[in-house]
């Protein structure tokens, strides 16, 4: 069904050809995306990964601006890039499997959360040398030298300065050097490859299946000592059996779809799949602010006990019927994995992860009665914020599957009343408007209203006459820095400070006006101050369309 988005044939079986050999299906979602995609900027992670030198001198073509800035324009054969993307990545996973695991997954992008129903084997080591180990302790003795020598000073003097940013760069450098692993973990392990979004192959190492737990047998003893040994003399553990046990799988997922020029001039509301995404963003937002936050977290807790034992039947069954299920977004944007939230939250689960004993139940009680009370306040938070659902989802005005309006808004409200309890700030979060995520996805009414929001009446007015793309490149200037939030993400009852649209509550910020000396060319001119911005947009559209005519 999914492939019926275009009509296509030759952009079906391209698209075909990269997602059938992967090990699970690919979503409907991700192939709609990569069928409806037209073009792709020049500073995509994907561009990025291969190189635009790679792409041309495939006898790949772009499109230049040749009149603005354009980071490089847009790359035109998208069949093109998939392949060469496709390609780089198979040959890095097949470096990866080399090592000795027993399997490699490689994609452009993983959805957030993949990782965590998986364990993982732990390093024994880095890879260096003895020499490079003497240095990197010896980097560390100056290190805290030169911090206990100057702890009563102020500041740092220049040259100190300087030299303290060395030791952390070359510190830093060793930290990031290959680890080691038993030959016996890799046998039951792999890895995930991808690209982040600077455009650098990303590499995750050492996670476990459910189904490969059980330990391997055999010669676990012998392998055992042959990677201390090896260890010591910093050499890779495993590489030589990488061959017969290395497996790369590697697909490629599409970004997101270019936006399509549905205008109008009232401003619509948003469609349920943005929201939902932009909702995505709030509640790993808000999963982050509760973990920080464990009186809060105590107290959400507490209120879904007491309103399960005073408002509703009890229920029989296990000894503590109270629970989390962790809520995973169904609609995920793009970029969420690398959402700072989500950073926090992963960082977070797996410094955890490593102190959880993994025995029995009695040892997990043993161990949680031994913590001190901060550390199981800390802990508590965590598991809570898993629970956390800010999510919307399209209403079901029927009884069964999916939730009332109702539901949803009962939903929103709570969301609200933690976003305010906690103080969570979704532009302190790192969410901030672009083409992507926003911008690319609405009418052009909906641009213009942001800017007004943001920046002010004049610059609204200017923007109404560019093209879309023109109106997208340089809405997402303008609005950069600014603190200007969409509906879903702000947060109602806080009072209005900047004149939004009618019946919005929000935490916008004040609109802050721009001198018409910082504009682009194209900007500058001066616009009618009797004209609406609505109009404005019906008359530009009309234009459009005689002249498509």
């Amino acid at each position: 069904m999914a492939f019926t988005v275009t009509s296509d044939n030759e952009r079906q079986i391209e698209v075909w050809n990269n997602v059938k050999d992967r090990d699970w299906p690919s979503s409907p979602q991700q192939i709609r995306r990569k069928l409806t995609e037209t073009a792709v900027r020049c500073l995509d992670k994907r561009v990025r990964f291969i190189g635009l030198e790679a792409y041309e001198q495939a006898g790949g073509t772009r499109t230049r601006d040749l009149f603005e800035e354009d980071s490089g324009g847009w790359v035109d054969d998208i069949g093109l890039l998939d392949r060469l993307v496709t390609e780089k990545l198979k040959a890095e996973a097949a470096a990866i499997a080399a090592e000795g695991w027993k399997w490699v997954d490689a994609d452009t992008s993983f959805e957030y959360g993949h990782t965590f129903s998986l364990s993982r084997v732990t390093p024994v080591g880095q890879l260096l040398t003895e020499k490079e180990r003497a240095e990197r302790e010896s980097l560390r003795s100056e290190y805290e030298d030169l911090e206990s020598e100057y702890a009563e000073a102020d500041e740092y003097p220049d040259e100190i300065d300087a030299r303290i940013g060395e030791i952390e760069a070359a510190l830093d450098a060793y930290g990031k050097r290959p680890e080691i692993y038993k030959p016996t973990d890799q046998a039951r392990a792999g890895a995930f490859v991808s690209i982040g979004e600077d455009g650098k192959l990303v590499v995750k190492r050492g996670f476990v299946r459910p189904e490969d737990e059980a330990s391997v047998v055999g010669k676990a003893d012998a392998r055992d000592e042959a990677d201390s040994q090896e260890a010591g003399d910093g050499h890779h553990a495993g590489t030589s059996e990488g061959s017969d046990r290395g497996t790369a799988v590697v697909t490629v997922v599409g970004e997101a779809a270019q936006p399509e020029e549905d205008e109008s001039e009232t401003i619509k509301p948003l469609p349920d799949r943005l929201i939902s995404e932009l909702t995505a963003y709030r509640t790993l937002a808000l999963q982050d602010a509760i973990a920080r936050n464990p009186h809060v977290a105590l107290t959400a807790l507490l209120h879904k006990l007491v309103t399960d034992a005073f408002r509703s039947g009890m229920t029989p069954g296990r000894c503590l019927e109270a629970s989390v299920r962790a809520v995973h977004p169904v609609a995920q944007p793009d970029d969420l994995a690398e959402f700072p939230p989500a950073l926090e939250i992963i960082a977070r689960h797996n410094a955890w992860a490593e102190d959880i004993p993994q025995d029995d139940d009695s040892t997990l009680w043993t161990w949680l009665t031994g913590l001190d009370d901060a550390s199981r306040l800390a802990l508590l938070a965590h598991c809570v914020s898993f629970g956390i659902n800010a999510l919307h989802e399209k209403p079901n005005p029927y009884s069964g599957y999916g939730l009332s309006q109702h539901a949803l808004d009962c939903r929103k409200a709570e969301a609200d009343r933690l976003a305010l309890a906690t103080g969570l700030d979704m532009v302190e979060a790192g969410w901030k408007p672009t083409a992507a995520n926003y911008l690319g996805r609405v009418t052009k009414a909906r641009i213009v209203e942001a800017v007004r929001e943001s920046v002010g009446e004049d610059m609204a007015l200017r923007l109404v006459h560019e093209k879309k793309e023109k109106m997208i490149q340089e809405a997402e200037r303008l609005l950069a820095g600014r603190g200007w939030l969409p509906e879903p993400l702000r947060i109602a009852g806080i009072e209005e400070t900047t004149d939004a649209a009618p019946g919005v509550e929000h935490d916008a910020r004040p609109a802050e006006e721009v001198a018409v000396a910082d504009l682009p060319a194209f900007l500058a001119d001066d616009v009618p101050e009797d004209v609406p911005a609505s109009d404005q947009i019906v008359a530009q559209e009309a234009e459009d369309l005689v002249a498509a005519e």
